[in-house]
């Protein structure tokens, strides 16, 4: 039988996936960190989803935060994808967590 651990180390691009899933529904109030205890398997996966996915997510985060950004409501949604991009590019060995700012606490 799998322990918990075991079955999250098979499936990283899965995890990465539902990780930027739930950044993307609601980043505000929240940031990305690098897990100290990531290794080089992390940097590994990290090449092979920047050659496949990566940069494609980070050019989409960019398009589509030039746009938002022309017009005073879509301002902190601008931002909220350009703080997308670094996860975007790398996913692998780093994690969500939530800040103590408030929305808008810039």
């Amino acid at each position: 039988m799998l322990r918990e651990a075991d079955h999250r180390e098979t499936i990283p691009f899965g995890i990465a996936s539902f990780r930027i899933a739930g950044f993307v529904i609601w980043p505000f109030g929240r940031t990305t960190v690098e897990k100290p205890d990531a290794g080089a398997p992390s940097c590994v996966g990290n090449v092979i989803w920047l050659v496949f996915a990566g940069w494609w997510l980070a050019l989409a985060h960019i398009a589509t935060s030039i746009p938002l950004f022309l017009s005073i409501i879509g301002i902190p949604f601008g931002w909220a994808n350009l703080k997308m991009i670094p996860i975007s590019l790398m996913p692998l060995g780093r994690e969500v967590v939530s800040t103590d700012e408030r929305f808008g606490g810039r």
